[in-house]
């Protein structure tokens, strides 16, 4: 079967939509911990992720989100094409944002000028925003990531696997998260009161910078996803406990 026949049947977008972006399409590597999300490897090597369990993810996400206080959200993305829809999300939900490089310390120091305490944070991409993770599972602060096929996903408690390079599949997921998080909250009762484009989320720069594109065919450094597990050995939601919710 080709990826265009994919179906949902609870779509936040048209799968047209979701083809056209590009999000669904992943690398020619895949870890162990990825293969469940990847619903075929075409012949040039590139491999496909399942756009209904993305589609499925992204609700989940907007739904975990929205139940925190707007300010204990922290959003991170150091890779340059998530960092515009990042701070675009950040500022139409209320959240925290830190794009680019993340300072050591901002989740762990109390000394440090950058100090904040999340009580959970939305990242881009695992091997980019490794720092960012490293020092939520040291505070204890729960953790949701945008993944490609190649990651692998220790540490990450709720997995969105997609294309999380291409600019133009970043927008539509930022995008999609901001909508549903607002519907989830009461802010706007349906699509229609949702003003913002998907090029309001679009980033303008050319490239990527050469150091984070390196980042993509290395071997990741996080394992795997315990929402999807829904088994023990995560650490949960609860930023006071190591539970077992997926």
């Amino acid at each position: 079967m080709d990826e265009d026949k994919q179906k949902m049947d609870h779509s936040l977008v048209a799968l047209e939509k979701y083809l056209e972006s590009g999000v669904h399409i992943g690398s020619r590597f895949k870890s162990g911990d990825m293969r469940k999300f990847i619903y075929k490897c075409r012949t040039d090597g590139l491999c496909i992720l399942d756009i209904t369990t993305l589609n499925d993810r992204i609700l989940i996400a907007a739904k975990l989100l929205s139940r925190y206080e707007p300010a204990k959200v922290l959003i991170v993305a150091g890779r340059n094409y998530a960092q515009k829809p990042a701070k675009k999300l950040a500022d139409l939900t209320g959240a925290k944002v830190i794009i680019g490089r993340f300072i050591p310390g901002s989740l762990t120091n109390p000394g440090n000028e950058n100090f904040i305490e999340p009580e959970i944070i939305f990242t881009a991409d695992p091997p980019v925003d490794g720092q960012a993770i490293r020092e939520s599972i040291k505070a204890r602060i729960p953790v949701v990531s945008l993944c490609d096929t190649s990651n692998m996903l220790k540490n990450v408690d709720l997995v969105i696997p997609c294309n999380n390079k291409g600019k133009k599949a970043l927008a539509l997921i930022y995008w999609l998260l901001a909508r549903e998080i607002l519907k989830q909250r009461g802010i706007i009762k349906s699509d229609e009161e949702f003003t913002m484009t998907m090029e309001d989320f679009e980033s303008k720069a050319e490239r990527e910078e050469k150091d984070l594109i390196k980042l993509e065919d290395k071997k990741p450094v996080f394992g795997r996803d315990r929402m999807a597990r829904g088994r023990g050995g995560g650490r949960g939601f609860d930023k006071d406990r190591r539970g077992t919710r997926r």
